[in-house]
């Protein structure tokens, strides 16, 4: 049901005044995008869409065919509150429809709706929780990010160690008038990292909050002076940023079904199919939940981050972790994910191949009680333990031989998104690093 109206947001325009709304989407790589219109149009934009050239966002469409539409969901109406207080600016975040009034199937929101139906059709509702780690660095002279940062605190400390505590309090209260409910923040392993945890919510509207969490993170960050970057691994020799999600399913009732009290790891054979399901197609996902060449610089030994493919209810070095429960709050882990992804196609995998595992009522591989990152190669090929791809190109690899998740994608964003990140890797491949000049210029 919803919680707007079009009435509702006239008048909630009116009331607040909002002088510009900015109607968001994404491209196919989690780009967040806007139109912004004034107040005086929103009636007519609700009920006949704002036209965009399509043609000229990245994954979408040819020329010929480029004439699309934004519908906005009016349920994520926000007032932005770093913005004016007078001549206010409000976001709406859109669905992408064609002229025809069918929705756009290379849209990444509605590729996450089709899953999130596909849950419901099977009785369920899926939670995801997010927790989105990122940098804040100086910037230039001429305003532009730098790696550059004069701090030296590490996890959980406070200031004065902590010189981003006031630029991340700011963030954590601009999040609260948003609507966000803020669990916890903190400073994190490396200098200048940081960690803000926002509650758990149904997975559409997590994908919603994840591209407004990084807006305003980066909002606030700038007003501070400060660059955030979530880029996985800035810097060589710390620990990178990842997103670990959390996921969890409630039925028709309300109840969180990965539970069994009876069970040796506490957790409901729902549970266990979810894991085989997310297992069996960790590789085919990579290039989705890991996206850049710099991805595969912080899944490395050594950082904390996964690099095998297992499962573990004692300990954080697998690549799936059952954590400890608390207040009933069961849930699977997923610790691969870096804030790179676009949360709108990585969500809709991830669900998809644990949905996958449901209805085929997959098990997995025994829970792994050993650091695997201490184990052996041989202790772990005994153990079915297979590693993750080490570099785009294998993701990518990986990617074109999953059936399912280019299923989720459909053939146009499959299409759209294998060729780019080809094309990623390859300008990569091409580049010559200043490690190479360092490691050959004076030996040859």
């Amino acid at each position: 049901m919803s919680k707007y109206t079009k009435e509702d947001i006239i008048r909630l325009i009116e009331e607040e005044d909002v002088e510009f709304i900015r109607l968001q989407f994404t491209d196919i790589f989690g780009t967040l995008k806007n139109v912004a219109i004034t107040a005086g149009q929103i009636g007519n934009v609700i009920d006949n869409g704002c036209m965009f050239d399509g043609s000229s966002i990245e994954g979408f469409a040819r020329i010929e065919e480029s004439d699309m539409y934004l519908y906005p969901d009016l349920d994520t109406f926000e007032i932005f509150p770093w913005r004016p207080q007078t001549g206010k600016v409000a976001r709406l975040i859109c669905n992408v429809y064609k002229p025809d009034g069918s929705e756009f199937d290379g849209d990444p929101r509605f590729i996450l709706k089709k899953v999130v139906k596909e849950a419901a059709d099977m009785g369920y509702t899926v939670q995801v929780g997010p927790e989105l780690e990122f940098f804040l660095f100086h910037t230039d002279d001429y305003g532009m990010p730098t790696t550059i940062t004069h701090e030296k605190g590490g996890y959980f400390d406070l200031g004065p160690v902590d010189l981003g505590e006031n630029a991340r309090r700011d963030m954590v209260l601009t999040l609260e008038d948003m609507g966000f409910e803020i669990e916890t923040s903190h400073h994190e392993v490396a200098p200048a990292q940081h960690e803000i945890d926002f509650k758990y919510a149904p997975a559409l509207q997590t994908a919603d909050n994840i591209v407004t969490f990084k807006l305003v993170v980066k909002s606030i960050a700038k007003r501070h002076g400060l660059y955030a970057s979530f880029m996985p691994k800035p810097i060589y020799g710390v620990p990178g940023s990842g997103m670990h999600l959390n996921f969890s399913i409630m039925d028709q009732n309300g109840k969180n079904i990965f539970g069994d009290e009876n069970d040796k790891y506490g957790i409901s054979k729902e549970a266990y199919y979810f894991i085989a399901g997310m297992l069996e197609h960790a590789k085919g996902m990579m290039a989705l939940t890991n996206p850049l060449v710099n991805s595969y610089k912080r899944l490395v030994p050594d950082y904390e981050a996964p690099i095998h493919i297992a499962w573990s209810a004692v300990n954080r070095s697998p690549l799936i972790r059952v954590p400890a429960v608390h207040g009933g709050s069961y849930r699977i882990e997923l610790r691969s994910p870096d804030s790179a992804g676009n949360p709108y196609l990585v969500l809709a995998c991830c669900i998809a191949a644990g949905l996958e595992g449901m209805r085929e009522k997959k098990m997995p591989m025994p829970c792994v009680e050993k650091n695997v990152f201490a184990m052996s190669r041989e202790e772990q090929e005994a153990a079915g333990i297979e590693s993750l791809p080490i570099t785009l190109q294998d993701a990518i690899r990986e990617l074109e031989k999953d059936e399912l998740v280019k299923k989720v994608l459909g053939p146009h964003t499959s299409e759209k998104y294998i060729q780019a990140k080809y094309d990623e890797w390859e300008r990569y491949r091409t580049q010559i690093t200043n490690w190479e000049i360092d490691e050959y210029l004076y030996k040859i």
